[in-house]
């Protein structure tokens, strides 16, 4: 199997770092998954950016007609809440597929480092989130390196000592709700005022 030459960190001579063919094909693929992985969260930035957007323009223009249209179809409320509605849907579910994605990905990564001399996103997530307390399908206890596992649990980084760790997909996820939330308040507006 030959292996294209760009983006190499170090030679692919097998003997030039001690290496078997073998090896530095599971290197190659492992840099592909993590740059796959990277461009699936750099992929979901950019669709928060555009829901963020669509949801704060919208917001805007209701909030801002409303305030001049006092005479509005009884129609009309639902309707625009509705829509609210439909984009923040859209918006969670894009979300979940994303994390579901990516969950994936990590998992084959997991698997690769297993291969591998050592295991940076295994003993990362031991570090952010023991094994004891990560889901099943986050970290399968195969894909932790026990030196990880038990720097996890012992001493850990100052940083994380005493602090729950927050997966960003998890806090990510309740802006749609919050801009359904504010959907529904507008409509109650709408209707008591």
């Amino acid at each position: 199997m030959a292996i294209p030459q760009q983006g190499r960190a170090f030679s692919t001579e097998p003997m030039a770092h001690g290496l078997d063919e073998s090896v530095i094909v599971v290197v190659e693929l492992y840099k592909l998954a993590v740059e796959m992985a990277d461009r699936v969260s750099a992929r979901r930035s950019v669709a928060n950016a555009f829901f963020l957007s669509i949801q704060t323009a919208f917001l805007g223009a209701v909030g801002v007609t409303l305030a001049s249209v006092r005479s509005e179809p009884g129609w009309l409320a639902p309707v625009i809440t509705l829509a609210g509605f439909a984009i923040s849907a859209a918006w969670w579910l894009q979300l979940r597929s994303y994390r579901d994605l990516n969950a994936a990905k990590f998992q084959v990564i997991n698997k690769v480092e297993t291969q591998l001399p050592i295991r940076i996103f295994s003993d990362e997530w031991a570090l952010l989130k023991p094994a004891s307390a990560a889901s099943p399908a986050a970290v399968s206890p195969a894909a932790v390196s026990p030196s990880a596992s038990a720097t996890a649990t012992e001493a850990g980084p100052p940083s994380l000592k005493g602090h729950h760790y927050t997966e960003l997909g998890a806090s990510e996820r309740t802006i749609p709700w919050i801009f359904a939330a504010l959907h529904a308040l507008l409509l109650l507006g709408r209707m008591l005022g």
